[in-house]
Order: C-alpha cells, then structure tokens, then sequence
C-alpha cells in the first residue's frame, strides 16, 4: 500500500494560530496609529532637523518622505490584517505573517533615534508605545514562529501523520 503524508493538528495548532491573529489585530492598530497620529510633517521636519538637515531642506523634503513612509506603513496594515486569517491553517498566511513581522521587528534596529527622541519630545514616552508594541511585538511574534517551525517542521506547528491509502479512503 502507499504511504500518504497528512499534516495534523498538535496541541499548539489553535493557539498559535490564535495569537498570530491577536496580534496581528494589535499590530495593524498599532501601526495605523503610528502612520497618521503620531508621525505628521512637523515631525518629519523635527526629525529631519535633529539629524542635521538644513531647516529650509527639511521643509520641502517633508512631504515626500512622509508620503513614503506612509505608504509603508499602509502596506505593514495590510500585511499585519491579513494575518487574521491564521486560524485558516494556510500555509502562505504563516509564511506571510513570518515575513511582515520578522521585517517590522527590524524597525527596532533600523529606525533612526532621531524619531524616538522627536516623538518622545511631542507626546512623552506614551507616543513611544506604537513602535515598542508593534516593532517589539513584531520581534517576539518572529521568534515564536521561527520556533514551532523549527520544532514541527510545517507551519502552525502540524504533524505529519503517515497513512496507508486506505487508511486515507477510509477517513470521511
């Protein structure tokens, strides 16, 4: 008889899939409200100054960057709400929640200091929360799903189950 492989949930299938979705509801949330709360021009400009760019320069420079950055951030909303779909099982949202959340996390790296020192300026260490909760989140969510891969070697932390084919007929 051939042998047939079927990925089967284990223990850990519904939870992980459960906190992908949570999160992902708070990193969209958070995001959005980095997006277009608390980064406007006058922050880009604030930035921009901090980092050493002449104040005429930084005026006219603002409203691009800004545009770009918000198309960004549009893109990691997208990303971070289509992880709502997690509790599907399908292996793309996995691979998909993987690849947004291990690239936001690399916002704690990347991100210049000028924009916590600018955004802790304008709205104290509250305005801060976005970033540590979706760029910091991110990381941890990374690193949790990087482990159950590793650990069951399929997405959603499966198991591969062998049956016979007609053990595979058999099942409804």
């Amino acid at each position: 008889m051939p042998e047939v492989a079927r990925r089967v949930p284990t223990r850990w299938t519904s939870p992980l899939q459960t906190f992908v979705l949570a999160c992902s509801v708070v990193f969209a949330i958070g995001t959005a409200i980095q997006n277009f709360v608390i980064i406007d021009e006058q922050a880009i400009i604030d930035m921009m100054r901090s980092a050493g760019v002449p104040s005429p320069q930084a005026s006219t420079d603002a409203p691009a960057f800004l545009l770009g950055f918000r198309l960004v951030g549009c893109a990691y909303m997208v990303g971070n709400a289509l992880g709502v779909l997690a509790p599907s099982g399908r292996a793309w949202v996995f691979w998909l929640a993987l690849l947004v959340n291990v690239t936001q996390a690399a916002g704690v790296v990347v991100i210049p200091p000028e924009v916590f020192e600018v955004t802790r300026d304008r709205f104290g260490v509250v305005g801060l929360l976005p970033t540590w909760m979706t760029d910091g989140g991110a990381a941890v969510l990374s690193l949790i799903l990087v482990v159950s891969f590793w650990r069951y070697r399929t997405p959603w932390a499966h198991q591969s189950q062998v049956s016979t084919h007609i053990d595979v007929e058999r099942r409804p």
